[in-house]
């Protein structure tokens, strides 16, 4: 289960990649970084290719950045849910079935006891079950 923590250091990575790119963008203007690894022409800086590619990448970063913290706080909070067994209501928790008592007893530090609630009660008291 990811936590609130790796969510952001995800986002955090994709923020960091995408400085990244305009970097490199604004060093292949600055550097002409195609002269200097394959030779042949004068380099010549074109400012407004330059930063055309970087309006480009920020219109990209933008919406991956805000669909990607949409996406990761929807899985965080899918996530938070309990899956309770239908029939025997026992919780999920990671490759095992364990009771309720159980779970709140290793997940919480929480000890448990039983009791009736009044709508059981009524029902008991009816002969029911």
């Amino acid at each position: 289960m990811m936590n609130q923590k790796q969510n952001n250091r995800l986002v955090l990575y994709e923020v960091i990649g995408f400085v990244l790119i305009i970097i490199l963008s604004w060093l292949d203007e600055y550097l002409s970084l195609p002269h200097l690894l394959f030779g042949g022409g004068t380099p010549h800086p074109n400012w407004r290719e330059g930063a055309t590619e970087t309006v480009t990448i920020l219109c990209v970063a933008i919406p991956v950045l805000i669909l990607t913290r949409r996406l990761l706080s929807r899985l965080f909070y899918l996530e938070s849910f309990l899956r309770v067994c239908a029939w025997c209501k026992k919780i999920n928790r990671g490759d095992q079935w364990v009771s309720l008592e159980d779970y709140l007893t290793a997940g919480f530090d929480a000890k448990t006891t039983h009791g009736i609630c009044p709508d059981c009660l009524e029902r008991v008291k009816r002969g029911g079950r």
